[in-house]
């Protein structure tokens, strides 16, 4: 939790926009600087011959050829990746991170670009709702709106935080936690890419929430362009295609 408390207190910092570029000045340049994790398939990961790829790669490659920009992208751990932001590492983050009120206070979110919600994970006849987790140990990503959303849960024996996603499971296999809290898409590709269908199952959602791409604080010109752009493949049918290839169903916010 004080990690947790440093973090927010980080990226509320009045960093300022001295290194933060605008989107004339991104056009200028010809190429868009994108953060993300890439370490949280389906959405953003390497795959066997290390290549980045996922549902947000495709979109945000989408994004930079709509705004006739080349999208170079940039990974780094997941709880950095705001603070960076405002630091003008990168131009914009699309990295799966909820809107939340905190975050909201240190970086400007565009609208969603999907919703979702975090699902209990567990073996087989292991907890499935939030009262089945009373003095259980439960796994989940530092940095996440899924670590707040365990630490809320009443009854919680422990929670337990790790840099990726991916160590969390190898845990739960391992029978060091109880349930494991991820996203519910990020979990269907888990248990289906590992062939775990037989050992593990999908409780119910602990919440919902909407996710967007984020850019630093009062960067108001390039959160319009993403905005814009957004907008146009949601209108153009790209969008859907991008998320039936990863989904198989669009995963839009209604």
């Amino acid at each position: 939790m004080k990690k947790w408390l440093l973090f927010l207190s980080l990226l509320a910092l009045p960093l300022g926009l001295a290194q933060v570029r605008t989107f004339e000045q991104i056009q200028r340049a010809g190429e868009i600087r994108i953060g993300t994790e890439g370490a949280f398939p389906p959405f953003n990961y390497f795959d066997a011959k290390n290549q980045l790829t996922g549902f947000e790669i495709d979109l945000g490659n989408a994004l930079a050829k709509k705004l006739g920009l080349k999208a170079t992208w940039i990974t780094q751990a997941f709880d950095t990746l705001l603070i960076q932001l405002n630091q003008g590492r990168f131009d914009f983050v699309i990295a799966s991170h909820g809107i939340t009120e905190e975050r909201a206070k240190a970086v400007d979110f565009t609208n969603p670009h999907y919703c979702t919600g975090g699902v209990i994970v567990a073996k087989r006849g292991g907890p499935k709702t939030a009262k089945d987790l009373q003095g259980k140990v439960v796994g989940v990503q530092l940095g996440t709106t899924y670590m707040e959303a365990a630490q809320k849960i009443p009854g919680v024996k422990g929670v337990r935080t790790y840099q990726k996603d991916p160590d969390a499971l190898q845990d739960l296999l391992a029978g060091r936690l109880d349930a494991w809290i991820t996203d519910r898409f990020v979990a269907k590709e888990a248990i289906k890419e590992r062939k775990l269908e037989g050992t593990l199952q999908l409780g119910e959602l602990v919440f919902q929430e909407k996710v967007a791409m984020a850019v630093a604080k009062g960067n108001k010109s390039v959160l319009e362009a993403l905005n814009r752009a957004l907008a146009d493949l949601m209108k153009d049918g790209t969008y859907a295609q991008v998320s039936k290839k990863w989904f198989g169903e669009d995963v839009r916010c209604r």
